[in-house]
């Protein structure tokens, strides 16, 4: 099994028991730490992750597409430089208050029996697989897998900072491929100058080099 997945079993599993955190369950009715979402919907996106994993299985795959490269995946989604208000991130904390309804008790068990099935599934799938996305176009397995790394990562910070726990620690393994990720698409959005700046530079850095 490739790296990228053994990484997002690792992240996945990291989640998992952050939604099983008591202060999860505590705090879930109060608003998140992130823009327009309370803890519950917060939480309902971030086990929805793992949903979007397991469907992966069920689902027809993209044979006979061509993938898309992860730079045009993200340029061509709505979601990533729209504003709160707009359709598509309404519907991304709906589907959050959703997945979320049944409480954190039942979101937590879900998610950590999807996570169990991902564990037997994820080595069989055939290395060439491409993923066909709702939004009409492919990503390869991996490179899917490693957008799915990049949700859990950063929506369990989000969520540890909403009911005041530690950020889970994660090994290399798991940061590195995002921290990657990001400063992609960072670049892509800001220009290789004012990321070189904002790592090197104070005096000299923009305002943000914020990926999304």
């Amino acid at each position: 099994m490739g790296e990228i997945r053994r990484a997002y079993l690792a992240a996945a599993e990291s989640a998992v028991a952050l939604l099983h955190h008591p202060s999860v369950a505590a705090a879930w009715d109060k608003p998140s730490a992130l823009t327009e979402f309370s803890v519950a919907g917060l939480a309902g996106h971030l086990a929805h992750q793992v949903v979007r994993v397991d469907g992966v299985f069920d689902a027809q795959d993209g044979a006979g597409e061509e993938p898309v490269e992860l730079l045009e995946h993200y340029s061509r989604s709505p979601w990533v430089q729209a504003g709160l208000d707009h359709e598509s991130n309404v519907t991304i904390r709906r589907s959050g208050d959703q997945a979320a309804a049944g409480g954190p008790v039942a979101l937590a068990a879900r998610t950590a029996e999807l996570l169990g099935r991902q564990r037997a599934a994820l080595p069989a799938q055939p290395g060439d697989k491409a993923v066909h996305l709702p939004s009409g176009w492919s990503l390869r397995l991996d490179d899917f897998l490693l957008t799915r790394v990049m949700e859990l990562v950063v929506h369990s910070d989000d969520l540890a900072a909403s009911v005041g726990v530690a950020t889970p620690e994660l090994p290399p393994s798991v940061v590195d491929p995002v921290v990657e990720l990001l400063a992609r698409l960072a670049v892509h959005r800001h220009g290789a100058t004012a990321v070189i700046r904002t790592l090197s530079r104070t005096e000299r850095a923009p305002a943000t080099i914020s990926a999304f």
